[in-house]
């Protein structure tokens, strides 16, 4: 199992619903625009791009992904009331 935390940047509103969207489907939305998500697999990971590549427009849009170690997610915290970064009762899988 990978965990990235993913961000973006982009202009257009279809656009940005579209990504959204793609990001759900593997993970949890903690901020407008920033996700985390949980990939199975190499393929997974490379349906999940396409899919994201298809809707950006490069000159306009920002996609980051920044990838999580195991320990690095064990390490992460959350303030607030919200559940801490990746808890599993908190992520859904479609």
């Amino acid at each position: 199992m990978a965990y990235y935390v993913v961000a973006y940047d982009i202009s257009d509103d279809k656009r940005r619903r579209k990504v959204g969207e793609a990001l759900e489907a593997f993970g949890k939305r903690v901020n407008y625009s920033v996700f985390e998500i949980q990939i199975k697999s190499k393929a997974q990971l490379r349906a999940l791009q396409e899919s994201l590549l298809k809707e950006l427009k490069p000159k306009y849009d920002s996609l980051r992904f920044y990838h999580l170690c195991q320990n690095c997610v064990e390490k992460s915290w959350s303030l607030g009331d919200e559940p801490a970064p990746f808890e599993n009762d908190a992520i859904y899988f479609f």
